[in-house]
């Protein structure tokens, strides 16, 4: 690592998550790693997911699930979004799962020969992105895969607002796919509607599975007792005391009223460190620090309140600054925060409380 920035994924804890919502959903798991596993890479996900007995991955689109065969990944992956009709004989041989988008994105699918392909019916029962609205929709689409020699192995959908305690809009939903499912009179072998936030409060049995993304990470609008796995960390480069009137950064946003000690962290919005975080807080040896002036593309800079040493450790969030707490000053989801983070950071990973492995994705690709 030769930038101190990176961010930490505790595999122990990402572990306990995976034991917890499996006991506590009574479903088994389709484990949603998409854009990289959320920010955190896919490998180590994967492996930690495969110990805790997870046998099925679901990503967005087919050059995450072809990165993930080449990996090594053997295990079942559905694409959850669009494949082009003229990629899919990708989906046949790489023995990837993907998704009825559309009844029109079918009928020009099977313009091809695609014995083998393996499908997922998509029922929009209110998020109206993608999938087949209409019962006749549906009836006609399980017809069109089963003369064409496709499997549908799979139906779902997928809700707009699980993340809210008043579960109205989420149970319209629900018995609206109830309603789809049992008109179309077919045994399918993944049932699947709950995504996190429902897995943890939405009391049904219907469906066998659940799709788990963000809640794996520690982070759901419904259970506190997750454990938090993300932490984005930095360290002082450079640390000196600054007169007052002086100002910090671009802009001249910050004006010192006094003399200050500034210190600055080699991290910034390149990273994913937003301009946004102007005026938040990091935490360092029991202080938060303020941050101060703009966040510029590569550094950013905070007031201290005593001189640390350089190389001192910074948390930006972690254990003392919880992401949901940086998602909501910033007015956004945790979801962007974790997926803004960019590869350029160094990612390390703890399991059994010692670091297993670190990763600088950019690095080695130019090492190869």
């Amino acid at each position: 690592m030769y930038r101190e920035s990176w961010v930490e994924i505790n595999l122990d804890a990402l572990k306990k998550n995976f034991e917890y919502i499996l006991q506590k959903s009574k479903k088994e798991l389709i484990c949603v790693i998409k854009a990289n596993g959320y920010g955190s890479g896919d490998q180590y996900i994967i492996q930690t997911a495969i110990e805790s007995g997870i046998r099925f991955f679901a990503v967005s689109s087919l050059d995450e699930a072809i990165v993930l065969r080449n990996e090594g990944c053997r295990e079942k992956i559905l694409i959850l979004g669009y494949v082009d009709p003229k990629d899919i004989d990708l989906c046949i041989e790489y023995n990837i799962s993907t998704t009825v988008v559309s009844l029109d994105w079918l009928k020009e699918v099977i313009k091809k020969d695609v014995r083998g392909l393996i499908v997922h019916i998509k029922v929009d029962t209110g998020m109206n992105r993608i999938g087949l609205k209409k019962i006749e929709e549906c009836k006609e689409a399980l017809s069109l895969c089963l003369q064409n020699q496709i499997l549908p192995e799979g139906i779902f959908t997928h809700f707009a607002c699980s993340d809210d305690p008043n579960q109205t809009l989420t149970l319209k939903q629900y018995n609206r796919f109830v309603e789809q499912v049992k008109s179309l009179d077919y045994n399918f072998d993944y049932i699947h509607c709950d995504n996190s936030d429902a897995l943890l409060s939405l009391d049904e049995d219907f469906t066998n599975y659940g799709r788990l993304g963000i809640s794996m990470y520690g982070i759901s609008a419904h259970d506190k007792t997750l454990h938090p796995v993300f932490s984005l960390y930095s360290a002082i480069s450079c640390i000196k005391e600054v007169d007052e009137g002086e100002i910090i950064s671009y802009g001249a946003t910050y004006t010192t009223t006094s003399k200050e000690i500034i210190a600055t962290l080699p991290i910034g919005y390149a990273d994913g460190w937003l301009r946004k975080n102007q005026g938040r807080s990091v935490y360092i040896e029991g202080e938060l620090a303020p941050i101060v002036g703009r966040v510029c593309m590569d550094q950013c800079m905070i007031h201290t309140t005593k001189f640390y040493p350089v190389g001192t450790k910074v948390e930006l969030f972690g254990q003392h600054i919880p992401v949901q707490e940086v998602a909501k000053d910033l007015e956004t989801i945790p979801y962007e925060i974790l997926t803004n983070l960019s590869e350029r950071l160094t990612r390390v990973y703890i399991k059994n409380n010692k670091t297993i492995a670190v990763s600088n994705a950019r690095l080695e690709r130019s090492l190869k």
